[in-house]
């Protein structure tokens, strides 16, 4: 593990990170979702993608880059593309699972990786509704502590500045940013994701002109089994 500090918007962040393969000419980055951290990532794909050089990051404010400020997904951006730079690392194949899709997308690489990203808007569920319709009430009696019972578990054990960073992405919708996406994408998605549905999987893969798509058994983390299979189309797209 390494840790570098970077300068952004006045402030500064260090950013934790691994590389595998140093020898390797080519640069692959790979970002985590929310609530996860790179050495999820790296323990499932770190024994494949031989060919790359494999950068993984811990986003600010998670794992072991930590944060104490308010940001948001073009804040996310902007922070990777300096950091990239910081360690002369190549952004042409970047992939990113979750929320991190989001953050790659946005850093607009030639390849782009998803496994099952974020960024399309959907339905939100009755009993969703009814907690938020809940908490705005209790907010506008003055009660705004109790709100805490209402929140996503996604933001479980997190500081109050995560918290509101966790609003500020968590609905954006990111159909033109995945319309006007003009490089490569690899589309890889769980059949049986109840985070961000197959269909949303599938909408991305229609936005995107240059696509390609492929769905697997699983969840959200779906690619825990398919580590292998996932980076062997990814090599056998790219190189």
């Amino acid at each position: 593990m390494a840790l570098k500090s970077i300068q952004y918007d006045n402030k500064t962040f260090d950013i934790s990170y691994e590389i595998i393969n140093q020898s390797s000419k080519k640069d692959i980055i790979i970002l985590h979702g929310w609530g996860s951290n790179k050495d999820i990532m790296s323990k499932n794909f770190k024994s494949y993608l031989p060919s790359f050089r494999q950068i993984y990051v811990d986003l600010p404010g998670f794992g072991k880059s930590p944060t104490q400020y308010v940001l948001t997904t073009d804040d996310y951006t902007n922070i990777m593309e300096i950091f990239l730079k910081s360690i002369s690392a190549s952004k042409d194949t970047i992939l990113g699972h979750s929320y991190g899709g989001k953050v790659a997308t946005k850093l607009n690489p030639k390849n782009l990786i998803l496994l099952s990203s974020a960024g399309i808007v959907e339905e939100k569920s009755a009993k969703v509704k009814r907690k938020i319709k809940m908490a705005k009430l209790f907010k506008a009696l003055g009660l705004g502590g109790i709100t805490k019972i209402f929140r996503s578990k996604d933001v479980d054990n997190m500081s109050e500045n995560m918290y509101e960073t966790f609003k500020n992405v968590l609905n954006e919708d990111f159909t033109e940013v995945f319309k006007n996406f003009s490089g490569k994408a690899y589309i890889f998605w769980g059949e049986s994701d109840t985070a961000v549905s197959l269909e949303s999987g599938k909408k991305i893969a229609r936005l995107i002109k240059n696509s390609e798509f492929k769905s697997y058994e699983g969840t959200h983390f779906f690619f825990v089994e398919h580590a292998k299979d996932i980076s062997e189309r990814v090599e056998n797209g790219i190189l």
